[in-house]
């Protein structure tokens, strides 16, 4: 353990590597099938094996995908590009190196604004997003001498976002990761799955003591597979530094793996300069020119963006940061949202419902809104029906909502009425039901009258139990409330 005194000592910084894999139909210089879990070594061809003789053409797709999120995240766009070669040798890496882009990154600079926990929202700036192709895979199975490779994953397009040394925290690199993982689901880019490798990240991580200008020498750790265990690797590494500081060793820059069963790192070999990749031109693809017709055009394919919607539910909508903090953190979440709302003035009502009842649903079910059998629209037609008194919100969220669901179609009206939920909102018949509670509790009223306030509940809980339910609440409330004070004029 660190004594809190002395990790107060320290600064540390934090830079990301996030490497989202595209989710286009094939690879990104030739046609060969991009899709997971298919048998090993069946995507592949001789270009994908980097076979002599062999040319690579570029995906235009792949262009797109990464201009998108170049504007996603408030980049510059670059119009005139080519590709590098990294050179480099892994036994998954079938050309012995890999094309990327070194000197000409397809988006500079910009920032994603984070919302992290522990802290005020902020933008963390970005160097660079870039284009380059995955590796294969090494497979090392337990208990087995032999390494295994599939090239499947060779030549799968990614784009790498690359972010400058301006984070503070772990939980700053998780709101990081988090928002753009949304971003991509939103673009529809890639599926962010971390678990399935889609989405991977490298943390680049130093310490330095408060006040130095000098930033210390950098880890990178790799390997990581989840949001939460990319905070593990941080905090874990955070305190190894320091701890060797403290003791007078140096920090050697080198590449580390995290073991998430005992959530600490290990070295796995010294870190390469850039000089070791030997980058050049690669010879085979012409330069990109992306044109000003063209980015225009893909602006304005450009969809609503967390931030755009989180911006219009608080100021349009009128709604609590917490609750379009919630809405927008799914984008099928917040596509439901937007339809139920094109069919309800009430956002609040349609916001507590998302987050109530279709949540729970949600929850229970293991499912997720795409697989919701209520439309927005039906959706939207028993928040009515509560607004306008005609069902309790109780009786509609308990019994109205989960009969919608297996309604086929029918109106909530029409499920309301075969179940029998339509609330009695005449004043005579309800006033009648008021009289009969007051009259078989005379104790209560008198303790009532001296001022005992709160059996208010109780005569309401009497009068739901007497008419079953089916009297309007807030109007049994206020009649209620009219016979309990007459009662009590002298």
């Amino acid at each position: 353990m660190l004594d809190q005194s002395i990790r107060d000592k320290y600064t540390a910084v934090i830079g990301l590597e996030v490497h989202a894999q595209l989710a286009t139909n094939t690879k990104i210089y030739n046609t060969d099938s991009n899709s997971f879990g298919d048998n090993p070594n069946t995507n592949i061809s001789v270009i994908t094996l980097g076979h002599p003789g062999t040319l690579p053409k570029l995906n235009k797709k792949v262009v797109e995908y990464a201009i998108k999120m170049g504007l996603a995240c408030n980049c510059n766009i670059s119009r005139e590009q080519i590709f590098d070669r990294k050179n480099y040798f892994y036994p998954d890496l079938p050309k012995g190196y890999q094309l990327t882009q070194d000197r000409t990154p397809i988006c500079m600079q910009g920032h994603v604004t984070v919302f992290p926990k522990n802290g005020e929202k902020r933008d963390i700036p970005l160097n660079r997003i870039h284009i380059e192709e995955d590796a294969g895979k090494s497979i090392h199975l337990e208990g087995e001498t032999d390494t295994l490779v599939d090239f499947n994953r060779a030549g799968v397009p990614l784009i790498e976002i690359v972010t400058e040394p301006a984070i503070a925290t772990s939980d700053e690199a998780a709101s990081f990761l988090t928002e753009v993982r949304k971003l991509v689901r939103y673009l529809d880019v890639c599926d962010g799955n971390m678990e399935e490798g889609s989405m991977r990240c490298d943390a680049n991580i130093s310490v330095m003591l408060n006040g130095s200008t000098t930033l210390g020498k950098k880890i990178e750790v790799k390997n990581m597979n989840s949001i939460r265990n990319v905070q593990r690797a941080i905090d874990h590494e955070i305190v190894r530094q320091i701890i060797e500081i403290e003791k007078g060793n140096q920090i050697a820059s080198e590449t580390r793996t995290f073991d998430a069963a005992t959530g600490t790192t290990a070295g796995m070999r010294t870190k390469e300069e850039l000089n070791d990749y030997r980058y050049f031109p690669d010879p085979d693809l012409s330069p990109l020119h992306v044109s000003e017709e063209w980015l225009n055009a893909i602006k304005a394919s450009m969809p609503s963006l967390p931030n755009e919607l989180l911006e219009k539910y608080i100021k349009e909508y009128q709604l609590p940061e917490y609750d379009a903090q919630v809405l927008t953190d799914s984008k099928e979440i917040a596509l439901y949202f937007e339809k139920v709302c094109a069919q309800t003035s009430n956002f609040k009502a349609a916001s507590n419902w998302m987050m109530g009842p279709v949540k729970s649903y949600l929850n229970d079910s293991s499912g997720n809104i795409n697989d919701l059998t209520l439309s927005p629209e039906q959706l939207a037609e028993i928040i009515g029906l509560v607004d306008d008194s005609k069902v309790s919100f109780s009786a509609a969220s308990q019994r109205l909502f989960p009969a919608m669901i297996k309604a086929n179609g029918k109106s909530a009206l029409q499920v309301a009425e075969e179940l029998n939920l339509i609330q009695d909102s005449n004043s005579d018949s309800i006033g009648g039901v008021i009289d009969e509670v007051l009259e078989a509790n005379p104790d209560e009223v008198a303790a009532y009258r001296k001022g005992r306030k709160n059996l208010l509940g109780m005569f309401m809980g009497e009068v739901m139990k007497k008419s079953n339910g089916k009297v309007d609440p807030k109007l049994a409330n206020q009649l209620l409330r009219n016979k309990l004070e007459e009662a009590v004029k002298p």
